[in-house]
């Protein structure tokens, strides 16, 4: 037995998180049994567990996917804990140790402990006036002995702070608890401390600001401490309204170091008016505009600081997961363009810096612009807008690496200037940067095609996961619109570990309501751009912690979010009783569906889609989740008040937008999906949504139409609602719109529009166009939900019980996925071998997954399930569900082989398209032979052939014994 993937708060040895409610995960693999039968956990003062601080006993009621432990945290202090795990047949085993460290203050459910404010703080870091003997921290751990400081310079002029330190003898351990404003990097005698990137990150800086931990090695005698400032978000150019000092007008650092001694003393040095200033060689630096370093420029003059009053109440421990480099991208090629340029080709749309080797002549000045597409084979970069994105290096003459600091960059195309020769692509690297997120789930299909849509899904998550879910990297925006979060949310949660991003993301959200009386912006941050509260994209709230619970199980999340959550809904039911109590959200502006296709005119953005039957359909959606949120956190009051509040809203829905007959008033693609999707189709309107849904895909000549509302949940609901081979034929559509035909046409991630290349290769407008906006990826779900089968379960949350009910079709031959979920690896693959299928399935550990095989028979089954190749599935837990088999298994490997009972092969009938039968030439024979027909006009090539035989224009009607033979032959044909 092996313990694995150890986290606390979903990290990996947090140094000075945020841990409210600390909660361990852990994963077993190679176990002798199935299930835990019990479990004990340790937590330590002493790396050796010499010192146990809290000891669980063995208990069966410890659950991998979330356990809180009941320890009273001290600030400054570095537990250690691990865990053992027992199973049915004996075997056992401990994990490695692991640790955690709080930071110089600790967090209770929301609120900052400090010295003297509560009882239960006090217990935390010993009585008022008493040194605490366990972690040696004084009374005075949460009260910052440090000031902010600002360097005495203009306010334009990018800056370090700096002082020298004495160690007058020698150290054991030493911390320093840091912040700078807008971005920082933390020096030690010249040496940059950690991997991170872009610190603090960026938040709502209005309602809190981040500090980090970090863990230094001072030398005895004189030790130089640096910040190296840039403006970042909080102080530069950044947003659509306001242009710079969104938060701030100055630079500003606020640095406390403690340092134990070996002689068991102590000593702490903060930022104060006596530390220095310099100059930086990062010239300029802007999120939008880019960065000039010049490393000929003198920075020896020194300046001095002064005091800066930001104050101490927003000061709270980190909550972003490290942004970081993750991968370094050689260029693939060097190109010379028509118009003379040197471009450099990435091969990949990315998200970060450009790292190069220079050996340059003093004075030399590199330029190097960046951008994501070319255009006539030249470079471009317009559809940034008043984005610069542009580096410029002046070299000192010496050899050395160089990089970016204060900004980044989303590219493919990099254009250089001023590189003397041809540059060699191994002196350049692409510096791919985002939040560190371990990677969870892996597509592999027979159509390459679709599993380059898979990376270029997963690319889009990359590239705008930079510490805020963004809806682009590179123009100037980047922003972290709520429709994009929420939208891709799913997706994200079954590609990476979001749980700690998503948490983070979530107190930035919460503190944008507080200001808002519960409304929800439409980015968060802000950054003065707070935009009206609108459906889909304020359900952020409540759609983001609900998903990240379905795939994590970890409570801690709602906790977090639920007043959040609360308000959000309360604000709708605000709006809808201040307009009569309807029960429906019929006040506002909303986006709905963004950018769909069917709007009133060409190249618009909003969509056909009634934005008030949208906006109630949320208003349900998001209620429910509150009802079934306060439920699981044992707040039944409100449980029942908003399952009242969501059944009213249901009721309602269904007489403002269904007719007695069962007929939805809105017809859109859009409609129907989110009508079947959140649960407002009413049994008796059932069957006529479903065929609503499919006559709006027929008028659409089987293409898509929707946009921001509809895309994420149209494949799902085709495939659920029995549909499914339009799911597929939507997936692999390599027209316009389709996901493929952005593949082809080379796109390595997802566009923010359908069209956002035209098939010529020219960029479709500069106003508003992204070749790396990710909220289209969310097909990328139905992949994991459908294709693969691989779903949650509401009641067992953590994939601790899941459903695995893969739905393939001869489109694809084969599917292979993956995922690595917060209760083990889960494996769903299936192959379509001539005229069989073959599946195999792994579940993890101490979980049960109810197994849903098509079209099969039971007894068929059986025989299998007893083979040694499939492990055991007893026969009472097999059962027939119609044309479907279903069994209950647990942790073990399944395979099976048989004949399905439906044909999995391409099948032609009258639901085929003119454009399918012409293809094939035995179909197209038969048409030949038994039906006249004249020239078929080009756009009706996508209508079916039963819409055909009743065209006007076919010049005859057909009769419907003459269709009934017509299609009788067309599905005989192999």
């Amino acid at each position: 037995m092996n313990i694995e993937y150890l986290k606390i708060n979903h990290l990996v040895n947090p140094l000075g998180y945020d841990l409210a409610n600390p909660t361990i995960s852990y994963v077993v693999t190679e176990a002798a049994g199935k299930r835990q039968t019990s479990a004990r956990v340790l937590v330590s003062l002493k790396e050796d567990f010499s010192e146990i601080l809290y000891d669980s006993g063995e208990r069966g009621d410890i659950v991998s996917t979330g356990f809180e432990l009941p320890v009273t945290m001290k600030p400054m202090t570095r537990y250690y804990w691990k865990v053992w795990v027992k199973d049915e047949t004996g075997d056992s085993a401990w994990s490695e140790a692991q640790w955690f460290e709080t930071a110089k203050t600790v967090t209770w459910q929301g609120g900052v402990c400090r010295p003297g404010e509560t009882d239960s703080c006090l217990s935390a870091q010993g009585s008022a006036g008493q040194e605490s003997a366990d972690c040696g921290q004084d009374v005075q751990a949460g009260t910052w002995q440090a000031k902010w400081i600002t360097p005495k310079l203009e306010k334009q002029v990018q800056a370090a702070v700096w002082q020298e330190i004495q160690i007058p003898k020698p150290a054991v351990r030493a911390r320093a608890y840091v912040t700078g404003l807008g971005l920082y990097e933390f020096y030690v005698n010249g040496e940059k401390q950690g991997e991170e990137c872009l610190l603090p990150g960026f938040c709502d800086y209005d309602s809190w600001m981040q500090y980090q931990t970090w863990e230094l090695q001072l030398e005895t005698g004189k030790n130089r401490v640096e910040l190296v400032l840039g403006d970042g978000w909080y102080k530069g150019i950044y947003g659509m309204r306001v242009k710079s000092e969104n938060y701030g007008s100055r630079l500003a650092a606020l640095a406390e170091i403690h340092v134990w001694y070996a002689d068991g003393t102590k000593e702490v040095f903060g930022t104060d008016e006596s530390w220095k200033s310099r100059k930086s060689r990062i010239v300029e630096s802007g999120i939008y505009s880019g960065e000039v370093y010049d490393a000929s420029l003198d920075v020896s003059e020194t300046f001095g600081t002064e005091l800066i009053d930001l104050g101490y109440d927003r000061l709270s421990p980190r909550l972003s997961p490290a942004i970081m480099i993750h991968e370094r991208l050689k260029p693939v090629e060097v190109i010379h363009t028509p118009a003379g340029e040197t471009v450099l080709d990435l091969g990949q749309n990315m998200v970060g810096w450009l790292a190069f080797h220079c050996k340059a002549p003093a004075g030399t000045r590199l330029h190097f612009q960046f951008g994501e597409i070319l255009q006539d084979g030249n470079f471009y970069n317009e559809n940034l807008r008043t984005a610069k994105a542009e580096f410029t290096y002046i070299s000192d003459g010496m050899e050395r690496e160089v990089r970016q600091h204060f900004t980044f960059y989303g590219f493919r195309f990099v254009k250089v200037e001023g590189w003397e020769g041809e540059p060699d692509p191994e002196d350049f690297r692409g510096l791919v940067i985002h939040s560190d997120m371990e990677e969870l789930g892996e597509i592999t299909t027979s159509d390459p095609l679709v599993n380059r849509l898979v990376l270029n899904a997963k690319w889009g998550m990359k590239g705008n996961f930079v510490d805020v879910p963004t809806d682009c990297p590179q123009r100037d925006e980047r922003y972290g619109w709520t429709g994009d979060a929420q939208i891709f949310s799913g997706t994200a949660s079954y590609f990476m570990d979001t749980c700690a991003f998503y948490t983070k993301y979530g107190r930035d959200l919460y503190g944008e309501q507080m200001k808002l009386d519960g409304s929800v912006p439409d980015v968060v941050p802000v950054a003065n751009y707070p935009g009206d509260a609108s459906t889909a994209w304020a359900d952020a709230a409540t759609i983001i912690p609900w998903n990240v619970y379905l795939h994590y199980g970890d409570k801690n999340i709602l906790r977090r979010q639920y007043g959040s959550m609360k308000a959000w809904v309360d604000y709708m039911k605000r709006e809808d009783d201040s307009d009569g109590a309807k029960r429906l959200w019929q006040t506002g502006t909303h986006y709905a569906d963004w950018l769909a296709l069917d709007g009133n005119y060409p190249g618009g953005v909003y969509g056909a889609t009634d934005p008030d039957m949208i906006a109630s359909a949320y208003y349900y959606y998001s209620a429910n989740i509150v009802a079934k949120t306060a439920k699981i956190l044992g707040k039944d009051g409100d449980a029942k008040s908003y399952e009242t509040l969501a059944q009213e809203i249901c009721d309602a829905f269904v007489k403002e937008y269904f007719t007695p007959s069962g007929k939805l008033a809105v017809d859109t693609t859009t409609a129907y999906v989110v009508a079947l999707y959140m649960g407002l189709t009413p049994e008796f309107a059932y069957e006529k949504v479903c065929r609503g849904l499919l006559n709006r895909l027929k008028k659409n000549f089987y293409h898509l139409d929707t946009g921001f509302v509809g895309t994420p949940y149209l494949c799902r609901m085709l495939s659920e609602n029995g549909m499914n081979d339009l799911a597929y034929h939507l997936l692999q559509e390599k027209g316009y719109p389709g996901w493929l035909y952005e593949v082809l046409m080379g796109a390595t991630t997802i566009w923010e529009r359908w069209n956002s290349v035209e098939p010529n290769g020219k960029i479709s407008g500069t106003e508003m166009n992204s070749l790396n906006h990710y909220s289209y990826g969310s097909i990328v779900e139905w992949m994991f939900r459908n294709m693969a089968g691989i779903n949650p379960c509401e009641e067992y949350p953590g994939f601790k019980k899941f459903r695995i009910a893969p739905m393939p079709n001869y489109r694809i031959g084969k599917s292979e996925v993956r995922l690595r979920a917060a209760s083990g690896r889960i494996e769903s693959a299936w192959e379509i071998d001539g005229k069989m299928l073959k599946f195999r399935f792994t579940v993890p550990f101490d979980t049960e997954a109810e197994i849903v095989l098509p079209d099969a028979e039971a007894e068929v089954i059986r025989q299998q399930a007893g083979g040694a190749a499939c492990g055991k599935a007893g026969e009472d837990a097999i059962r027939q569900d119609g044309k479907h088999v279903v069994f209950l298994a647990g942790a073990g490997s399944y395979a099976f082989c048989y004949e399905p009972t439906t044909p999995y092969r391409k099948t032609y009938s009258l639901d085929s398209t003119w454009e399918e039968l012409n293809e094939n030439p035995k179909t197209l024979a038969i048409l030949e032979q038994e039906y006249y027909f004249d020239r078929i006009p080009f756009e009706k090539e996508l209508c079916t052939l039963e819409e055909l035989t009743w065209a006007p224009f076919t010049g005859r009607g057909v009769t419907k014994e003459k269709r009934e033979k017509l299609d009788r032959m067309l599905r005989g044909v192999e």
